[in-house]
Formats: structure tokens, sequence, C-alpha cells
């Protein structure tokens, strides 16, 4: 890590789902929260939670020094709207293959 970035990952307890017009495409009460210097908190999801049946790989890479190479996926209205890091730095192992969305509605997990 650069001096002064810090990047923090917890099992959440939160329950997470993403809709995107009136279709869900993901929903999960085990997110990972990932927290890092200067952006918001990100949802990373298990892919057993999250209809990939509905996403098409992308050909869009990015490169993050402190988390790797994310690959992205798409809906046919809406590009790169999920990524996921297959190959993450050691630092960040724990997302490995768990998948991201920008826009992520969250609420208390109910327990039982």
């Amino acid at each position: 890590m650069a001096e002064g970035h810090t990047i923090t990952i917890e099992q959440g307890t939160e329950r997470v789902r993403v809709v995107h017009g009136n279709q869900v495409l993901a929903e999960s009460d085990r997110p990972l929260l990932l927290r890092e210097t200067g952006c918001p908190v990100r949802y990373y999801l298990p892919p057993e939670d999250v209809r990939l049946d509905l996403l098409k790989p992308s050909e869009t890479h990015t490169h993050c020094p402190f988390k790797g190479t994310a690959s992205y996926w798409s809906l046919p209205d809406a590009a790169d709207l999920v990524w996921a890091y297959p190959e993450p730095k050691p630092a960040v192992a724990q997302i490995k293959d768990h998948l991201c969305f920008y826009e992520v509605e969250v609420s208390q997990a109910e327990v039982s």
C-alpha cells in the first residue's frame, strides 16, 4: 500500500440487493465490505448470490495498483455494470471472484 492508503475487508451482516430496472441481479446476506481510502464502501458479493446468467462478460479490464486487474460484466442496456478481481493482490485475496456493483440497496439482515 502507498503511504496513507489503506484497504480493509470485513464480513458484512447487511442484506445487499442489486436491482436494475425491474430485475433483481443479486441478493446476499454475506457481502464482504471493502473500505478503501478515498472511496465509498464497496460490497463484494459471492458469485452464488449473483444472477450470472443475466450478465455478459465485457472486454473491459482496469488495473488498480492495490487490488489488481478487474474484469467486467454488462447487461444489454448497462455496460460494465459489475466487476470482480479474478486474481487479486495478496493483501485483498478475500475478494477473489466476488462481484461488485456500483449501485446497491443495503438493509439490515433479518435474524431468525
